[in-house]
Order: C-alpha cells, then sequence, then structure tokens
C-alpha cells in the first residue's frame, strides 16, 4: 500500500461551508491517494480517525471519497496530515487492523503535549563521560526532549523504533545519577519473551536461560563504566539486571529503574512495575508499540498505559521517530526500505 500525493491546479479554492455556516479562509489543497489500503479499516467506522485526526488539526479540513483524500489547510498541517496518514497505511499494513489506539499513539508521535522540539543544533549539556574520555550526549531534538524531561518528571515513558537511543541514553541517565550519589542503585529489567524460542528448551538454570534477553542491558554498561567497577557494582548489588518477573513483591527506594523492550509485557505486568517505585526513585520506560512480540498486540501494556496515564502530573511521554535513529548511518535507510517494502 502506499499513498500518492498531488497537488491542486487551484490551490486557493474554497472549502464548502463547515458546519453552523463557518467558512474556511482561502489555503492551499492536497490530493493524497491510499490505493491497496481499505478505506473503512483506515478511516474507521463512521470515519472516526478521520475526524481525530481533523481534531488534532483544526486548520486542516479532510474530505475523503473513496480510496481518495482531499486536505486543505496551511502548509505545515497538511504536510503532518500526509505523515499521519503514511504512518497509519503502514502499521495497517503491517498488522492488518488499525485501532482507535493505534491513531491515538501516532497522533502523539506529531504533538507531544503541544511542546515543539529544540532544534538539532542546540547545545545540550553531557549526560556521562564513558571511561574513554567520550561524552555521551543526546544526539537528536528528541533524544534532547526525552533528556529533560526525564531530569524533571519521575516517570518517563520513551517511545520508539528501534535505533532511537531509547535505552542507551536512559541508561547513560542511570549511571551519571549513581556516580552523582542521586540514587543508590540502579535496576535494570526486562521482560523474559520467548520471541520464536522456548526458554524450557534452553539450557541451565532460570538467570543463565534469560541472560540473552539481558545482554544489551549489560553492553549499555559496559560502554558507560570501567570493568572493573561494573563488576563490583554488580556484585553489591548496586546495579541489578534482572527479567521483570522479579520484579514482583519489591519496593525499590533511592533507585534508577528501567524497563526496556516494554511493548512486550501486560497491563498487570506494567501496573506491577510501576507500582514498585519506593521515595527517591526515577524510573524510565522505553518500548516500541509497533514491534511487539505478545500473541494479542492489544494486550500490550506499554500501548494502554498511554491512555491510563496521560493525565498525571509527573508522567510523561516522549515519542522518538525513524528520524532519531542514531546507529550506523545505514540503520535509518534500512528501516525506510522496510517501511517502504510494507508499504
Amino acid at each position: 500500500m502506499c499513498i500518492e500525493v498531488t497537488q491542486s491546479s487551484d490551490p486557493w479554492r474554497i472549502l464548502f461551508p463547515r458546519p453552523f455556516g463557518k467558512v474556511l479562509k482561502p489555503l492551499p489543497e492536497k490530493q493524497l491517494s491510499i490505493e491497496g489500503a481499505d478505506p473503512l479499516l483506515l478511516f474507521g467506522f463512521n470515519d472516526v480517525y478521520l475526524r481525530k485526526i481533523e481534531n488534532a488539526f483544526p486548520e486542516t479540513h479532510i474530505t475523503a471519497r473513496g480510496t481518495e483524500i482531499h486536505l486543505q489547510g496551511d502548509e505545515d498541517s497538511l504536510e503532518q496530515v500526509e505523515r499521519v496518514f503514511n504512518e497509519m497505511v503502514v502499521l495497517l499494513d503491517r498488522n492488518d487492523t488499525l485501532t482507535e489506539d493505534d491513531v491515538d499513539t501516532i497522533l502523539a508521535l506529531f504533538d507531544s503535549d503541544g511542546e515543539s522540539a529544540p532544534p538539532v543544533d542546540e547545545e545540550v549539556e553531557g549526560i556521562l563521560t564513558t571511561p574513554e574520555g567520550e561524552v555521551i550526549k543526546p544526539r537528536s531534538p528528541n533524544q534532547k526532549r526525552l533528556v529533560r524531561s526525564a531530569r524533571s518528571n519521575d516517570v518517563l515513558f520513551a517511545i520508539g523504533p528501534a535505533g532511537t537511543g531509547k535505552t542507551y541514553v536512559a541508561v547513560a541517565m542511570a549511571v551519571a545519577a549513581l556516580n552523582d550519589h542521586r540514587v543508590k542503585r540502579i535496576v535494570l529489567s526486562r521482560p523474559a519473551v520467548e520471541a520464536g524460542e522456548q526458554l524450557g528448551f534452553l539450557p541451565g538454570d532460570f538467570y543463565e536461560k534469560v541472560d540473552p534477553y539481558l545482554q544489551p542491558l549489560y553492553d549499555a554498561l559496559g560502554d558507560m563504566l570501567p570493568r572493573e567497577k561494573m563488576a563490583e557494582y554488580l556484585e553489591q548489588d548496586r546495579i541489578e539486571v534482572v527479567p521483570l518477573a522479579y520484579m514482583r513483591g519489591r519496593t525499590l527506594k533511592s533507585s534508577f529503574v528501567i524497563l526496556d523492550e516494554a511493548q512486550n509485557v501486560t497491563t498487570s505486568q506494567m501496573k506491577m512495575f510501576l507500582t514498585r517505585l519506593g521515595p527517591k526513585s526515577q524510573a524510565i520506560i522505553t518500548g516500541d508499540i509497533t514491534q511487539t512480540d505478545l500473541n494479542n498486540r492489544s494486550d500490550s501494556g506499554l500501548i494502554q498505559v498511554q491512555h491510563i496515564l496521560k493525565d498525571i502530573d509527573g508522567i510523561k511521554f516522549i515519542y522518538l521517530e525513524r528520524e532519531d535513529v542514531v546507529r550506523h548511518r545505514l540503520v535509518r535507510e534500512i528501516i525506510a526500505a522496510y517501511e517502504e517494502h510494507d508499504a
């Protein structure tokens, strides 16, 4: 599926009046074609998804007929609405369905509490200096927002695709907090979801079986701490790397807690994790809501928590995009190529 875009030959034609006789001022127009997508699934029952998009971009008017979408609004809004529809088409093609939660999440990518992203070239204080002398600092606008928000909120959700630095930045902030004695310990956790492998058939005890799932967290720590210091902290339990199942029943005081791959936790597991926080503790939860390994995608606690906790002061949601990818230069192009293939 793909969206084809055509500019109107008459970009200043006035739209038909809106309800109650309100007439929009003459504005540019854009025509989108969604050949290959089911309009009923893409637009929602009674065009409810279209209305959501229009409410999110009040300066844009949307009209859909079959596989054609007509947009009218200011140029910036038209570009953003086009990107919203592109994301919806990719998600619909990947999952064969599109839910109201999906649309809300996509819209949140373009309006995270109305804040604008800081300029890319804006100087931001480094988070941490590695044993090799490298300064770790945010490298994209949304990473900068992540760092700033984590410094002013006790619970932060960082949601975005692979390679956007969610986990790496979170671990760097945790290590910096431990080094500065702002917390007494770091607790890193991941769900041990059996993504294509059955744990029971793997050799060793439980920790040996789940160790491969936790290795990315060890890798990040290894970049930020000398080997001897890391081993010392692990031995003293000042740093813990544990599967999510081992978090139940604990109260974590003066701790920096990170839950990684949170798209693979259920709603009850997410509640269990969040309620472990004790006094003087902070949590960062990272995940990619488009890549859950749960049998039923709607069971993902990371998807549901966006709506459950969205209005609580001290809890912040930051959304990262493909443009925030900071791995090898080819990773962004690889992701784009796969998205184009899916479309």
